[in-house]
C-alpha cells in the first residue's frame, strides 16, 4: 500500500479529499466481507435488465423515501457550463463507482457519500463528454489481496485503475492505460475513438464497443476484447466485414476500406452461463445519405450474437436496412425469460428508436412474434438506393407514435398554427421510413424518438418490459454540398461560417444561440474555452456532438475565426485552406438533422404526450399500462392529462413492486406502482438527472441513487441517494 506522499510523488492526477480520513477509509473497506452487489454492472447485470431483487423500499413505503446523502463534484470551474448526467453508478462491497461530466472517476463511501478518492484522466488538461459508467473486475480469487480494477474510458483512453486507491495499473497497457484509436482501420495519430457507455466483463477479457463519428470519413465501430491484466487486445470483431468474411456481400466491394459507423455506442449484454456478448449496433456513416454503401450494410442497426471468449459470429438480425435516418439500436439488449406455449424460453429483446421491440430466441435468433417485410416509400435523391423493404414486427404494438396529420400538429396561437401546418404540407412525408429528400422531409419518430440510450427494465417475476418513450418529429432538409466550389473567394472568416451553417446549425443554431439544455450557447465562447480547447473539441467530438475531424480537415482557422474572430478582421481563403474533397463522389448533407418540428415561437408542432413510460408483457405482446411522463406545466391545457417531456434516461425496476425513473425536464425524479404505472412518490431535484438511477443496500438499508446534472451553482453536477428514514 502506497503512503500519501508515495501517491502524490507517483501520480499527480490522484485526488484524496480529505487525504488521511479517506485513505483510512479505503483501508477499512478492503478489510471488510464482501456485501451487496446487486447493482456491480452498468444496468444492474450482464443481462442489462436494470431489475433489483431489492425490496426494502416497496410500494407501502416509498412514500417515506428522503435524501440520505449528496456527493458533489468539484472537477468543473466556476463559470463553466452545467454539465449533463448520464452515469449508471455501481456498486461493490459498500463502495459506489461513477464518472463526472467531466469524464473524472470517483470512488464513494455508499452509506455516507463520503468521497474516497477521484482520478483525472486527463492530467490537469480540458476534458469532458458523456460517461456513462464504469466497469469493475476482480481476479476472482479469494485471496487475501485479490486483484480488484476498475475500467473506464477518459477521451480516447481505456484507463485501468486499483478500485482501492484509484492508482492506475501500471502493468495494463502503457502506464494503465490504452489507446482506443489503436486497432481500427486507420491511423492512430490521425483518428479519435471515444467511447460513451461503459465495456462488459467476460472472464478475464473487457469487450468494449465505441463511438465513432456519423459524417463522411467516419471510422468503423469495430467490437474489440481487451485482456484484464495485461490491455492486450485479445480478439476484433470487424462491424463492417472484411472480404470472405459474413455480409460482407451487403455492401459494395471496397466499402471495408472507407465506410464507417456500425458501432456500439450505448453498450451491450452478455449471456454469462452461454459466453454470448450481445450487440446493439448503430447506423452506417454518413447516416442519412448512403450513394456510397449501396446495399444492406450489415451489421449496421443490427443485434449481433458473438462467441464472447473469441469474437466469433454465431447469429444477427438486422432491424433496419441501409439505414437513412439515424435509426441507431440505442441501448443494451435486455436478456430476458419469456412464457411460450407453457415452457420458459431465454430470449433477447431490444428496444429502438422508431418505437419497436423486437424479441427473439437468445440461441438462434429466431424471432418469438412474426417479422413481415413490408414496402417502404423509395428515395428520389440522385444516388440513392433504398431498400425496398423494412422488418416491422407484428408484436409488440409500437410504444411511440409512428403516424401524424395536420390533426396532430398544435395550436397556440393562429399564426404559429398556420406556419407549421405549411410547413407540414411543403414536406414529402409518406410515414415511417420516408426517405430523406431535398423537398425536406418529415421524420416519426425522431433521431431522438423512440427508446433512448436509457433502454428498458425487465422484471423477471411479471415478464414486464418497461421502457420510456419519446415522440419528437424532426425535419430532414438535404442540401448538395460542394465544399471547394464554397470555399472560393471566401474569407476564412465565411469558410467557417460555410462550415458552421452546414454542420453546426441544426444543433446551435443560426445565432449560435443552442437550445439548452441539449445543445449549448457558443455565444461568448472565448470567455468559456481556449481556441486550442475548442478545436479539440471540434475535431474529437463529446457528448451528442460527433467527431469532425474529416470535416474540418485543411479548414480549421476558418471554423475558428468563425467562432472567435470579426468578419472584418479576416483574411482571403488560401488553396491550401480549402480543404481536400473526394473526386467524383457527390456529398449531400441533412443541414437540420437532430433538429425539433416547432412552431416559429419554440413550441411542439405535435401534439402531447411528448414522453410516455410504456409497460409490455414479452410473453404475451400486449401492453399492461402506457402513462405520459414529465409534464410541460406552461404548455399543460386546462384539465388536460400531463405533456409527457422527452428524456433519454432509463427506468429501474425491483422487487418491491416499483419502477424509479428520472431525466425530464421538470426536474422529478419518480417511483411508479409496475403493476398499475400509478404514481406513488416524487421529488423535484437539484437539475435535470439525465441518468438511469441504481438501488443497493448499505448499513443494512435499502439506498436508490442517481447522477444530478450540474447548475449554474455547481455546473459539476452531484449523485444524490434516498432512503427510509
Amino acid at each position: 500500500m502506497f503512503g500519501i506522499s508515495q501517491i502524490q510523488k507517483h501520480r499527480k492526477n490522484l485526488i484524496i479529499l480529505p487525504a488521511i480520513a479517506a485513505f483510512a477509509g479505503l483501508v477499512a473497506y478492503q478489510n471488510r466481507e464482501q456485501t451487496d452487489r446487486s447493482w456491480g454492472i452498468y444496468k444492474a447485470d450482464a443481462a442489462s435488465t436494470s431489475y433489483s431483487a431489492l425490496d426494502q423500499i416497496n410500494t407501502s413505503n416509498v412514500n417515506r423515501l428522503h435524501p440520505a446523502w449528496t456527493h458533489s463534484y468539484t472537477d468543473m470551474k466556476d463559470g463553466s457550463r452545467a454539465g449533463s448526467s448520464e452515469c449508471n453508478p455501481i456498486i461493490v462491497d459498500d463502495v459506489m463507482y461513477t464518472t463526472s461530466a467531466k469524464h473524472w472517476a470517483y470512488a464513494i463511501n455508499a452509506q455516507t457519500g463520503e468521497q474516497l478518492w477521484a482520478f483525472d484522466p486527463f492530467d490537469g488538461a480540458e476534458g469532458g463528454g458523456v460517461s456513462r459508467g464504469v466497469t469493475y473486475w476482480e481476479d476472482g480469487e479469494r485471496s487475501a489481496a485479490p486483484d480488484k480494477r476498475i475500467f473506464f474510458t477518459g477521451g480516447d483512453n481505456l484507463f485501468a485503475l486499483d478500485a482501492r486507491t484509484g492508482k492506475p495499473i501500471t502493468t495494463f497497457g502503457e502506464n494503465g492505460r490504452v489507446s482506443m484509436n489503436a486497432g481500427l482501420r486507420d491511423d492512430p495519430a490521425t483518428i479519435s475513438v471515444i467511447p460513451t457507455s461503459p465495456g462488459i466483463v467476460y472472464k478475464d477479457l473487457l469487450i468494449m464497443g465505441a463511438e465513432v463519428s456519423e459524417l463522411y470519413g467516419a471510422q468503423p465501430g469495430y467490437i474489440r476484447a481487451y485482456n484484464c491484466r495485461s490491455g492486450k487486445l485479445e480478439w476484433t470483431f470487424h462491424t463492417i466485414p472484411l472480404p470472405g468474411e459474413p455480409g460482407y456481400e451487403t455492401w459494395p466491394k471496397d466499402a471495408y476500406k472507407y465506410a464507417g459507423g456500425v458501432n456500439d455506442w450505448a453498450g451491450m449484454s452478455l449471456d454469462t452461463r452461454r459466453g454470448i456478448v450481445f450487440l446493439a449496433l448503430g447506423s452506417p456513416s454518413y447516416d442519412f445519405y448512403g450513394a456510397d454503401r449501396k446495399g444492406n450494410n450489415l451489421y449496421g442497426n443490427s443485434v449481433v450474437a458473438l462467441d464472447a471468449t473469441t469474437g466469433k459470429y454465431i447469429w444477427h438480425y438486422q432491424l433496419v436496412h441501409h439505414d437513412l435516418w439515424d435509426y441507431d439500436l440505442p441501448a443494451p439488449p435486455n436478456l430476458v425469460t419469456v412464457h411460450r406455449d407453457g415452457k420458459q424460453v431465454d430470449a433477447v429483446a431490444q428496444v429502438t428508436k422508431h418505437g419497436f421491440v423486437f424479441v427473439f430466441n437468445r440461441e438462434t435468433g429466431e424471432p418469438l412474434f412474426p417479422i413481415e417485410e413490408r414496402k417502404v416509400p423509395a428515395s428520389r435523391i440522385p444516388g440513392e438506393v433504398t431498400s425496398p423493404t423494412q422488418p416491422f414486427p407484428v408484436k409488440p404494438k409500437p410504444f411511440a407514435r409512428q403516424w401524424m396529420t395536420e390533426a396532430d400538429l398544435t395550436h397556440y396561437t393562429d399564426a404559429g398554427h398556420d406556419s407549421i401546418v405549411k410547413k407540414f404540407r411543403s414536406m414529402r412525408y409518406e410515414g415511417l421510413f420516408t426517405p430523406p429528400d431535398l423537398k425536406g422531409t418529415l421524420m416519426l419518430p425522431g433521431s431522438r424518438g423512440g427508446a433512448e440510450w436509457g433502454g428498458a427494465a425487465y422484471d423477471p417475476a411479471s415478464t414486464v418490459l418497461f421502457v420510456k418513450s419519446n415522440d419528437s418529429p424532426e425535419i430532414q432538409s438535404m442540401k448538395k454540398v460542394d465544399p471547394e466550389q464554397e470555399a472560393k473567394d471566401q474569407t476564412v472568416y465565411d469558410q467557417g461560417k460555410t462550415l458552421y451553417m452546414t454542420y453546426c446549425v441544426a444543433c446551435h443554431g443560426k445565432d449560435k444561440n443552442g437550445d439548452e439544455p441539449n445543445y449549448p450557447s457558443l455565444i461568448g465562447l472565448r470567455n468559456r474555452m481556449t481556441r486550442e480547447a475548442a478545436l479539440d473539441k471540434i475535431k474529437k467530438g463529446g457528448g451528442k456532438m460527433p467527431a469532425f475531424a474529416s470535416a474540418i480537415k485543411g479548414k480549421e482557422k476558418g471554423i475558428i475565426a468563425f467562432l472567435y474572430d470579426r468578419p472584418q478582421n479576416s483574411a482571403k481563403v488560401t488553396k491550401q485552406e480549402t480543404g481536400q474533397t473526394q473526386k467524383g463522389a457527390d456529398k449531400y448533407l441533412n443541414l437540420t438533422a437532430y433538429g425539433h418540428f416547432r412552431d416559429p415561437q419554440g413550441n411542439p408542432a405535435l401534439r402531447p404526450p411528448w414522453g410516455t413510460l410504456n409497460a409490455i408483457n414479452l410473453s404475451t405482446g400486449d401492453y399492461e399500462w402506457q402513462i405520459p411522463l414529465g409534464n410541460d406545466e406552461k404548455r399543460q391545457e386546462n384539465g388536460a392529462p400531463e405533456t409527457g417531456q422527452e428524456g433519454s434516461a432509463g427506468p429501474i425496476v425491483t422487487a418491491g413492486g416499483l419502477v424509479f425513473i428520472s431525466g425530464t425536464q421538470d426536474r422529478k425524479f419518480r417511483a411508479f406502482d409496475k403493476k398499475t404505472g400509478k404514481l406513488v412518490w416524487q421529488t423535484t431535484l437539484p437539475g435535470v438527472a439525465n441518468a438511469t438511477a441504481c438501488t443497493y443496500m448499505s448499513g443494512g438499508k435499502q439506498y436508490v441513487a442517481l447522477s444530478v446534472g450540474g447548475t449554474k451553482e455547481n455546473p459539476s453536477g452531484s449523485v444524490m441517494a434516498f432512503r427510509l428514514p
